[in-house]
């Protein structure tokens, strides 16, 4: 595909609202950004909640654009935007919602997915489409962009500021010596069943105790169902772990994680933020394809049942269904035993739990 820029334009606009996990992988794109054309000006229009986690980032303009407050979001970003011009447009988020936000942002060139996986009919929206591998990660998809553009390199460096307050609440509410941080739950969505049962939490996390001497932390948000997660977690083992479900910012959270040994969680945000960081991930994939979804930086301690749950509901391997299907079946977790899960751990400690960062460096492909 011919290169769609001559040169490094003077303004750039990226466009990815939600959610933490995405926006999470949008930082080495923009870090690669920085990087080969250090003089363009970006502005990143980005969702509120994930603005609290990203919005410090330096060298970009942030604009927040908060969904919940419907038509009146949409107005607010349309002022925001009145007078400006950008010479080109990154729309990385293929839903309806941003779409239309999209509207808002005055762009030359206004690039997007291919028809493949330009969902809800992005292609409306944009003026120019990615091209190459679609059976790719989606930090991978992302970097397609930059491609696009005529851009080779890639860095994959977050660099993620941690305030002073989150690391002196990690500091201070944290054990010392090893930590396995389980995040339990992924975020609640209609029809979507991706958290395994809290009893196999727990029997992970004794062995993790008695064998290892980790300390354990549950960490996720102020829900119901995370804080009866915690809770169970909690009664069913013999030494309590430190509870901070529902206690923690972003921030905080990011600095837990950095601190952390190892993850152990389901496909959900706090993965791709302990990427981040450089802490390995144990995830557990069955009604998702982690090598979708999974974390970027830790696919050899991923537990991936997600093949076999393709084929029992569907009939089929993954090679022959649309790429990122879901499998949503209430007990698509069940063929997660502990025993893969300990597997993985042992792997982890035998290899020194080693950090999972590259060297911040551009790597060309």
């Amino acid at each position: 595909m011919p290169d769609l820029l001559d040169g490094a334009p003077d303004q750039l606009a990226i466009l990815r609202l939600s959610a933490i996990g995405d926006t999470c992988h949008v930082v080495p794109v923009l870090r690669t950004l920085q990087a080969v054309w250090p003089e363009t000006a970006i502005t990143w229009i980005i969702g509120r909640t994930e603005a609290t986690l990203l919005g410090d980032l330096p060298g970009v303009e942030f604009v927040s654009f908060d969904k919940r407050e419907g038509r009146q979001a949409y107005r607010k970003l349309l002022q925001q935007m009145r007078g400006r011009h950008y010479d080109v447009l990154l729309h990385l988020q293929a839903a309806l919602s941003a779409s239309i936000a999209s509207l808002c942002i005055p762009a030359r060139l206004r690039l997007g997915y291919d028809r493949a996986r330009a969902k809800d009919f992005q292609w409306l929206f944009t003026n120019a489409r990615i091209q190459g591998e679609q059976r790719v990660h989606v930090m991978d998809s992302m970097f397609a962009f930059l491609e696009a553009l005529g851009i080779k390199e890639r860095v994959l460096r977050w660099d993620i500021p941690i305030p002073l307050e989150a690391q002196e609440f990690a500091e201070r509410e944290l054990p010392p010596g090893r930590l396995l941080v389980i995040s339990p739950c992924s975020s609640a969505r209609w029809n979507n069943f991706r958290n395994w049962p809290a009893e196999r939490y727990a029997a992970v996390a004794e062995e993790a105790m008695r064998k290892h001497d980790f300390h354990i932390v549950l960490t996720g948000g102020g829900t119901e169902l995370e804080r009866w997660y915690g809770e169970e977690i909690a009664r069913r083992m013999t030494r309590k772990p430190l509870d901070l479900i529902g206690r923690t910012s972003l921030k905080q959270l990011l600095a837990v994680l950095q601190r952390a040994d190892v993850l152990v969680s389901p496909d959900s945000g706090p993965v791709h933020m302990a990427t981040t960081v450089g802490t390995p991930v144990i995830g557990l994939y069955a009604s998702s394809n982690p090598l979708r979804t999974g974390p970027y930086l830790s696919q050899q301690w991923v537990v991936n049942r997600y093949p076999e749950a393709v084929q029992a509901a569907f009939g089929k391997s993954v090679e022959e269904l649309p790429w990122g299907k879901r499998v949503r079946d209430p007990d698509v977790m069940e063929p997660i035993l502990v025993d893969d899960v300990r597997e993985r751990l042992e792997r982890l400690v035998a290899a020194g739990l080693p950090r999972t960062l590259p060297p911040a460096q551009a790597q060309s492909r």
